[in-house]
């Protein structure tokens, strides 16, 4: 029975490196331009201080960074239980029939970004998944160096992170991990970064009523919260960690897991390329009741 208030890829690699060629090209293309133009090379080269522009982050692109794992590593072995996995516009178009008819029973999706982006497929991935049968949610990819928690919230509450009672919405998810633009708390200090994140469950709990859950890496959430415990009694946990293990390595201040992203490379049927795959930490009914706020 799960706590519900405890207390990419590697893509494939070809789905990863486009990724990244993508955004190699806009610093690329930034640089060319500048050379033409009569700039230096380093101030052509500037935009590249910032190489993860505004929407092209992803959940996991913080976590690749602080475990950098081989591909493939975390899949063997975890394919039991009550299986899910997370996309967003990276995946391109999804299949959802075909999802559930692997066997997965729940999905997020990215919806937001800082306090600006909307991603381009969740009005397509919310509903098409909902209509197949898979219990789904929405995550907010945080920029706490972009806004207030309470602005971050309230952009994801009125674009997608909204929940219902209707037997297949999870609540949402705040994606808080290693920044992928620069230094990995974001230049707050723990306090600060605390503080940040307990404005952001506020603001989203007084939206929709439900806990925010909290998706994060051990390496990241002890670095830059200190090992804060204050979220433990307030928001279920998933957690990032790629790893062959029988269970994950919670961050410090947690004592369970709600949720486990235990690899970024799976593979589903009506998802091209590879995907992260993800284990709920019970059976169906209690992932329900997870989704309808019932004991």
């Amino acid at each position: 029975m799960p706590l519900f208030r405890t207390p990419r890829t590697p893509l494939a690699p070809r789905r990863r490196l486009g990724r990244r060629r993508a955004l190699a090209a806009t610093g690329a293309l930034a640089a060319a331009f500048g050379m033409l133009i009569g700039l230096s090379p380093g101030a052509a080269a500037a935009p590249q201080d910032d190489p993860v522009p505004l929407g092209h982050a992803y959940m996991g692109m913080g976590v690749d960074k602080d475990q950098n794992p081989p591909s493939g590593i975390g899949i063997a072995g975890h394919g039991d239980g009550v299986q899910g996995i997370d996309v967003s516009h990276w995946q391109g178009a999804i299949n959802w029939g075909a999802v559930r008819g692997a066997g997965i029973q729940f999905a997020w999706m990215k919806a937001t970004e800082g306090t600006t982006y909307k991603d381009p497929r969740f009005n397509t991935n919310y509903p098409a998944a909902h209509a197949a049968g898979v219990i789904r949610g929405a995550y907010h990819f945080a920029r706490p160096n972009s806004s207030s928690g309470a602005t971050q919230a309230n952009f994801f509450a009125s674009n997608g992170g909204a929940w219902s009672r209707d037997n297949l919405t999870l609540p949402g998810v705040l994606d808080i991990e290693n920044n992928p633009s620069g230094a990995a708390c974001y230049g707050l200090s723990q306090t600060a970064m605390r503080n940040w994140i307990l404005d952001f469950y506020n603001t989203y709990k007084a939206r929709t009523t439900r806990d925010v859950v909290i998706y994060t890496s051990p390496s990241w959430w002890n670095s830059c919260t200190g090992g804060w415990n204050g979220m433990a009694t307030r928001s279920p946990l998933w957690v990032a960690h790629w790893t062959a293990n029988h269970s994950p390595s919670l961050p410090g201040g947690f004592g369970a897991w709600t949720v486990w992203q235990y690899t970024s490379s799976g593979s589903v049927s009506g998802v091209s390329g590879n995907v992260d795959r993800n284990k709920f930490n019970g059976s169906r009914d209690r992932l329900l009741a997870l989704a309808n706020n019932t004991p």
